[in-house]
Order: structure tokens, then sequence, then C-alpha cells
């Protein structure tokens, strides 16, 4: 049953233009039984990176689920454009695999530009 539920949470939420801060956040049924799935969000309002995953880890453990954070860094999201631009760290988190994060924004955005560097801040 948890499995199922995890596919209904969205893998994408990020912000729908600018610059800003996000985590890569890898999700599992509690107590680590079934398959994982990893989600890319990403805000404006964060300060910091430990922002986003406390906000987000708070809603979805709610729903009987684990969060790890796989790490995290900066997205320019430029939608009139459909270009985003995945690069960056967190100090806190340390640098996502933004290759994987790349994965998941091309299959929410399928008509965008999707690219990564591990370089900048």
């Amino acid at each position: 049953m948890a499995a199922e539920g995890l596919s209904r949470i969205p893998s994408v939420d990020i912000d729908p233009d600018g610059v800003f801060k996000y985590v890569l956040i890898r999700v599992r049924p509690a107590g680590g039984q079934g398959p994982a799935r990893d989600l890319v969000r990403g805000h404006a309002w964060a300060e910091y990176h430990a922002d986003i995953y406390d906000k987000t880890a708070a809603e979805i453990e709610k729903q009987g689920y684990d969060c790890e954070c796989l790490g995290g860094g900066r997205i320019s999201h430029q939608s009139k454009e459909k270009k985003i631009h995945v690069y960056g760290y967190s100090v806190g988190f340390g640098q996502a695999k933004h290759s994987v994060s790349t994965k998941i924004l091309k299959e929410k955005y399928p008509d965008y530009v999707v690219t990564w560097a591990n370089e900048g801040y």
C-alpha cells in the first residue's frame, strides 16, 4: 500500500521562475521496506537548504514515509525560455547528484532544456 501512495507524491516541486536553493530527497516507506523514490524540491523563500528539507520531510513523514536528504544545490529556472540549470552545492547537506536531479526535472519538464554543472554556488 505504501508503494502505491509513494507514486502520488509529486516528483518535482520548484518555483516557476528565478534562482533558488534546492534539495534532492529520497523517500521510502517507513521502516525502509519497499521501493524508494527521489524528489526534487526548490524554493526561493528558503534561506537555507535545510528549510526546504525540513518542511518537505515534515509533510511527507505525516503520510508514513521516511525521508533522507541526498544533497542540495541551486536551480536557475527560466520558464519563458524553457530552461532549467542545476548547479552548486549545499553547505549543510553537500552536493546533490545533479545528474539524478536533472533526470527527474526532465521528466516533469519534457519540453525544457535542462542542464547541470558541478561548478558554482
